[in-house]
């Protein structure tokens, strides 16, 4: 596993752009609390009944083009809350304040 990786989409720009559109409008837009750590953001969910496919999918288009990243997400017993935490290098939390809807 490669962990050297430049902190860098492979999307050009009109394409990240609307990446970066849909991320913002997508299920991370839904969580309950975002917190921002060292190098990296936790969002947390509600229960829902497609919450944890949806985290599933962003992530799966994640690894595609920001193959940096480093996801991990937990889903608490009895319906919990589920948590999605994306990491990677020094510089992946600014990278990640471009998904926030803050920043439209």
């Amino acid at each position: 596993m490669n962990t050297n990786l430049p902190i860098a989409c492979s999307l050009d720009s009109p394409a990240l752009a609307q990446r970066r559109s849909e991320l913002r409008s997508s299920v991370l837009s839904e969580a309950a609390a975002v917190d921002r750590l060292e190098d990296c953001y936790r969002w947390t969910f509600q229960h829902a009944a497609d919450v944890v496919a949806r985290i599933g999918a962003v992530i799966d288009g994640e690894r595609q083009c920001c193959r940096f990243l480093r996801f991990s997400m937990e889903a608490d017993p009895d319906l919990g809350t589920v948590t999605l935490t994306i990491s990677g290098p020094s510089g992946t939390a600014e990278f990640l304040e471009s998904w926030l809807p803050s920043h439209q």
